[in-house]
């Protein structure tokens, strides 16, 4: 499309008609008891001035964390309307018997403060799975974060969600349809057990354009499919993954029903906050030193190129080459041929590319001479893009990953003790 995006600051507070809040409440006893020490957020709260219509994508995983569940059945009853969000962090009150309880009671909470229905909150956890989640915090917390909702606060928000994330992870744009002013923003949180099997992570995205439910969820649906689900860290599902997008038509705009220019747009808007977002994720996986974006041209559909290139970025031992700045192609090779696609390897190239220049390391499904030392001056970014094309047709995709550290074992040895 050529329209343009402009991005805005915001985040999940860009659009108009959208507040937030956060604090710290306590969910995770602090590691120092000083009272003067001033601890991360834990749990956030935002909201809609109007109510919203709301589409949703949850993890594939077999396990679904209660917050899920209880989220997917509040849609169900009110029509996939919300009105309000309530996340937490530090717990992800997954594979507890009083799980669908608790999220329920965090539901009833926001809407007895709010006095809305409780069917038009969704909630959210992320946090270590398997511990019993503590309420009388949340009881607490949730009359301050009512009564501290403002259109300003999303950086309160978007800091309450992380656990091992190192950065905070907002986008948003501004654009127009039918020469009309809309706004689309998003906060996301992950940074370890990221796979592409769904949406990876929790992901919250707001607009104000008028958009019919039914659209919504087409929208969500076809974009995740090429942003968040083309991500991954370290080959693990999350039991917590979600996305939810809340459309509050407060541009006015004409309603989007059907497909369009307009559904054109809008999807493009998504597109590019969606895939900042994932982009994001990636670079702050888990003792991540540098970004890996494979992109797949020459595919004869578009399926095809996704699959090689989230092969090739789900590879361990490639991870853990660029880890090493070795430009050990014959890595990428394997990636790319036992992922699950039809194309002839004996005609795929592969280069490496960073903003120190691009080189060439395979023609035709072989090995071309190159220099190693300019190589490794690529591979010393700490972002580094692979492009492999399969010259059969012309789709291509992209996916995101990082390389594998240390520092990954570091984090993940004793994360929950």
């Amino acid at each position: 499309m050529e329209n343009k995006f402009k991005y805005i600051e915001g985040g999940i507070c860009a659009a108009s008609g959208f507040k937030a809040s956060g604090v710290y409440c306590g969910i995770k006893k602090p590691s120092n008891p000083d009272p003067s020490v001033k601890h991360k957020n834990d749990i956030c709260l935002f909201a809609s001035d109007v109510e919203c219509n709301t589409a949703a994508v949850y993890t594939q995983n077999k396990v679904k964390g209660a917050p899920l569940l209880v989220t997917k059945a509040n849609l169900e009853k009110s029509g996939n309307k919300t009105i309000a969000v309530i996340v937490n962090s530090k717990n992800a009150n997954t594979c507890n018997a009083d799980g669908v309880e608790k999220a329920e009671a965090m539901c009833a909470l926001v809407a007895e403060a709010m006095n809305i229905p409780k069917e038009k909150v969704i909630v959210a956890s992320t946090g270590v799975i398997g511990q019993i989640l503590p309420l009388e915090p949340i009881e607490k917390a949730v009359p301050i974060l009512v009564k501290n909702l403002c259109y300003n606060k999303h950086l309160e928000a978007a800091t309450a969600i992380m656990t091992t994330d190192t950065v905070k992870k907002e986008y948003a744009v501004e654009f127009e349809i039918g020469g009309v002013k809309c706004k689309l923003g998003g906060m996301a949180k992950g940074s370890g057990m990221i796979h592409p099997n769904m949406a990876t992570t929790l992901n919250f995205i707001t607009t104000d354009c008028a958009v019919s439910s039914y659209m919504l969820q087409k929208a969500l649906s076809e974009i995740v499919k090429v942003t968040y689900n083309c991500l991954s860290v370290d080959g693990d599902t999350s039991t917590n993954d979600m996305v939810s997008l809340m459309a509050n038509g407060l541009a006015f705009n004409e309603e989007i029903t059907s497909e369009g220019e307009a559904f054109e747009i809008f999807k493009a808007a998504l597109f590019e906050v969606m895939a900042n977002l994932t982009r994001m994720l990636a670079k702050d996986g888990e003792g991540a030193s540098k970004l890996l974006e494979c992109i797949c041209s020459g595919a004869s559909d578009k399926d095809t190129a996704i699959t090689v290139a989230k092969s090739v970025v789900c590879s361990t031992l490639f991870k853990a080459a660029m880890f090493g700045e070795d430009a050990n192609w014959g890595r990428i090779l394997c990636a790319v041929g036992y992922a699950d696609a039809e194309f002839d390897i004996n005609k795929v190239d592969v280069s490496f590319k960073s903003e120190y220049g691009e080189i060439a390391v395979c023609k035709n499904g072989s090995g071309v001479e190159f220099s190693e030392e300019k190589a490794a001056e690529i591979l010393k970014s700490d972002e580094i893009y692979i492009l492999i094309n399969l010259n059969n047709g012309s789709e291509s995709a992209t996916a995101w990953g990082c390389d594998l550290t240390y520092d990954y074992v570091k984090i993940n040895g004793d994360y929950r003790t």
